[in-house]
């Protein structure tokens, strides 16, 4: 094993995937001698050179084109949109062409795409460098969406990813490139895309999170144990779309009590589907309202520290919502 940033995992993933299969290029803003605006790319220009790491125009619909493109072609492109706050140009392609190709062709056109996608505030990147994005694609059949949050996963899911014959949506959660470290096998892996993971065992109460908002429960769980004798159990949910039912709904009949947690604006956001479900297929198995802790219905995570920390979860609200859950 060796201990890696969340960042380091990304980029180690990607060189192997290179070195592995000469189908497989990145491309997108600044991704070549800069290594890219969060370095992801970094190094791989020298080792692998101009046509397989592609500097591309400031333009995320021609990236994602551009990628559908090779992919129908028998590539393997991984397109990197610099922010999730950029991709918006690029919806129609993402939604209309690479996730809808595989049935519109009857199975003869898949569409072996990975797209990197920074998501999440922390970082007081202001109204345009901090959005979440995963309920808008989560909602779209034939779109798998991916959400990392340690550097196992991050690795062995974005291997999975560039090996998938289906468009992937790779989100990774960009406040926590340096900040999550974790142990990465030095020998050849994968993750598989679709089973979510009980990160933590607990019979009290049920948390459901993802990226940066699982490595938040995480310590937060570890603190209600700790001062109040509560124990959760956490899922850590990591295949957005498609969703693993099976998983959700065992940890909540074991506890009978939920809350999801994301950084999203509350109103659809991705957690009201988990809330749906529980509501749906466990409602006997219910001992208490199920909660959601997200962002506020604001249209952005401000720039000001202060107003930024009110708007995002963290520890403290995490751990403050599981004790008035357990209360119940």
């Amino acid at each position: 094993m060796t201990e890696m940033t969340l960042i380091d995992a990304i980029r180690e993933a990607m060189d192997e995937e290179l070195a592995r299969d000469e189908r497989v290029f990145i491309t997108g803003e600044d991704v070549g001698p800069r290594g890219g605006v969060f370095r992801a790319t970094m190094g791989l220009y020298d080792r692998y050179g101009p046509d397989r790491v592609i500097d591309s125009p400031l333009a995320e619909l021609s990236i994602i084109a551009i990628g559908i493109g090779a992919a129908l072609a028998g590539m393997r492109p991984i397109c990197e949109i610099q922010f999730a706050d950029f991709i918006h140009p690029a919806f129609n392609q993402i939604v209309n062409e690479a996730a809808r190709f595989y049935y519109r062709s009857n199975g003869d056109w898949p569409v072996p795409l990975v797209i990197r996608v920074p998501y999440g505030g922390g970082i007081s990147g202001g109204l345009y460098h901090s959005q979440s994005v995963e309920a808008f694609f989560a909602h779209t059949p034939g779109l798998k969406i991916v959400v990392p949050s340690s550097p196992y996963d991050a690795k062995g899911l974005l291997k999975a990813a560039v090996r998938d014959p289906n468009p992937v949506m790779f989100l990774e959660p960009k406040k926590g490139y340096r900040l999550i470290r974790g142990d990465v096998p030095e020998e050849a892996y994968t993750v598989p895309i679709g089973p979510a993971q009980v990160t933590r065992r607990g019979d009290d109460l049920t948390v459901y999170a993802y990226g940066m908002m699982h490595y938040y429960t995480m310590q937060a769980a570890e603190i209600v144990s700790e001062r109040d004798g509560i124990q959760c159990e956490v899922v850590d949910i990591r295949t957005l779309a498609p969703l693993d039912r099976a998983t959700v709904l065992e940890a909540f009949k074991k506890t009978g009590k939920a809350l999801i947690v994301y950084e999203d604006n509350r109103f659809l956001g991705y957690g009201a589907e988990i809330a749906a479900l529980l509501s749906d297929e466990a409602f006997e198995y219910m001992d208490g309202p199920i909660r959601r802790l997200t962002g506020p219905d604001v249209p952005g995570v401000p720039f000001s520290h202060t107003l930024q920390d009110f708007f995002m979860p963290n520890v403290e609200k995490i751990a403050d919502a599981i004790r008035e859950l357990a209360a119940y």
